[in-house]
């Protein structure tokens, strides 16, 4: 890891302090941005190989985040920076899409979607490993309301662990696991770069690995014979990914990993309010116990430190 000085947890940037409201809307805003990615998929996979849809997200993403970057930043990476974010761009950009959809393809949706709240978990466990963020007793309680709260909703008497779907369970575990590291690792080197360029030069170099794996799959696709309405899920998809991720960098550098790793249980609610509203399907009376589980625990994970010690 850089090296740091104080063993203490960062401070807070100050433009975080006088701006809680839109810290915590860009939170939401994300979860409801990579929801809608969820459920374009749905529609783009029965026609798109997964592959192929990971491919179409970092050629789009990556430049126009390099764009972005070089417009508002200005600023090449040094070269001590450039193994941090080809490591972000292996956790966040390659691992976290790949393992993903390589999971999924193994497993079902469900026991995917049951997994994912572990993101929470491994973030806190890894920020407090590496002295990145600081775990009290009260964001350990928070982050247990919160991953309480989306399990409430997604009901995990519904994991299966039939033998055939044990390495796709595995390998969604491991893409939480990642993707948490990739929350956390962020901190560090946005403390030296803007966070735009740190997001860039992650897609930049994940993206080599993800066309590396999918670049067949995606030239096999003929884009003759897909539907208008999947290339118009394709663009939600795109742009869900796009804001996602540059938002998540954003609140990052804002406020800390613990914080945007608790949001994530938001997503089983965002998920299940976007199918109900497109897709026509039920929320079940649960989700309002998920509800007020999930607010409870970032409510108590967003709190500012009174004191020195959490």
């Amino acid at each position: 890891m850089p090296h740091r000085e104080s063993t203490s947890a960062p401070a807070t940037p100050a433009a975080a302090v006088g701006s809680p409201l839109a810290l915590h809307g860009g939170l939401l805003a994300v979860q409801l941005l990579f929801s809608s990615f969820h459920v374009s998929a749905k529609f783009v996979l029965a026609e798109i190989d997964p592959l192929a849809l990971a491919c179409l997200r970092v050629l789009f993403v990556t430049p126009v985040l390099v764009a972005l970057a070089w417009r508002h930043d200005r600023k090449l990476p040094g070269l001590r920076d450039l193994p941090w974010l080809a490591l972000l761009g292996a956790l966040g950009v390659f691992g976290n899409q790949v393992l993903f959809i390589t999971g999924l393809s193994h497993t079902t949706a469900t026991n995917a979607a049951i997994l994912m709240p572990a993101i929470p978990v491994f973030a806190a466990a890894i920020g407090a490993l590496f002295g990145i963020d600081r775990i009290g007793p009260r964001r350990l309680l928070g982050i247990g309301l919160a991953v309480a709260g989306a399990l409430a909703v997604l009901d995990p008497t519904h994991f299966s662990m039939a033998d055939e779907q044990t390495l796709g369970n595995l390998l969604v575990l491991a893409n939480t696991f990642l993707y948490a590291g990739f929350l956390v690792l962020q901190r560090p080197v946005l403390e030296r770069l803007p966070w735009r360029t740190v997001i860039a030069g992650s897609f930049a170099f994940g993206s080599i690995g993800v066309l590396a794996m999918g670049g067949g799959d995606l030239a096999a696709v003929d884009a003759a014979t897909v539907s208008a309405a999947v290339w118009w899920a394709v663009a939600v998809a795109l742009l869900a990914t796009l804001g996602g991720y540059a938002l998540n960098t954003w609140a990052v550098r804002r406020s800390s990993p613990t914080l945007v790793a608790a949001y994530t249980t938001l997503q089983p609610l965002t998920s299940a309010g976007l199918a109900a509203l497109l897709l026509g399907e039920s929320m079940g009376a649960h989700a309002a116990l998920g509800l007020v589980l999930i607010a409870g625990g970032l409510w108590l994970v967003s709190r500012p430190r009174r004191v020195a010690r959490d």
